[in-house]
């Protein structure tokens, strides 16, 4: 079994300290291969029975991307509509997606009705399916903030409206949408923190014992 020293894992503590949801992007490019190489690491995380549910659409032409950001829009609005006063203007203040400057959309689904993994692990909590997605979004994440490439989840968006957008099989979960680029900046503190929405709580909050 590899053995890691105390300076792989300060680095590695390093890595999430640094890993931000990216607003903000460069329009540059990314370098050849580097999105199928980050879906590659993704490819490695764990999922319930080796089910491997994950299914990532690569979203390149321009008709799907301003289908994508005109239900953003749209979303955006409503969502702005619930709040009032203060709260408001600060929501409206604040940039909640990079869909229209980053260079890579990737949405990513959960097939629940493959077969791969023959069902192992599913019986009581079939949800497990989504949540082995979402840990394969984690490790994505995380490698491309390794290769100085940022990834923003944009979750404000019409699920239903992103089956027909991108024409993919009714049976998927639409589980993320994501833009991925060069950040402008670089910051240890989340944008909403800088922004004083919220704050990060430590653990200890979080965190009871029986």
């Amino acid at each position: 079994m590899t053995a890691f020293d105390d300076s792989f894992r300060q680095q590695l503590r390093e890595l999430f300290v640094w890993r931000r949801d990216v607003r903000r992007f460069r329009t540059d490019p990314l370098p050849e291969g580097a999105l199928d190489r980050l879906i590659d690491i993704a490819c490695l995380s764990p999922s319930v029975g080796l089910s491997q549910p994950w299914r990532f659409v690569i979203v390149e032409e321009r008709a799907r991307r301003d289908a994508v950001i005109e239900d953003f829009k749209a979303c955006n609005a409503a969502a702005l509509s619930s709040y009032s006063g203060d709260r408001a203007a600060r929501y409206a203040s604040l940039k909640l997606s990079g869909l229209i400057e980053a260079p890579v959309h990737l949405a990513v689904f959960a097939d629940k009705t493959s077969d791969i993994g023959h069902g192992l692990g599913r019986a009581t909590m079939p949800e497990t399916t989504e949540y082995s997605v979402v840990a394969a979004i984690t490790a994505m994440w995380l490698a491309a903030r390794a290769d100085g490439i940022g990834l923003g989840w944009v979750s404000i968006l019409t699920p239903a409206r992103m089956h027909d957008i991108l024409d993919v099989p009714a049976s998927w979960k639409f589980i993320g949408y994501f833009c991925l680029g060069y950040p402008q900046e670089e910051c240890a503190r989340p944008e909403l923190e800088r922004a004083d929405w919220e704050h990060r709580r430590p653990a200890a909050e979080f965190t009871i014992r029986r």
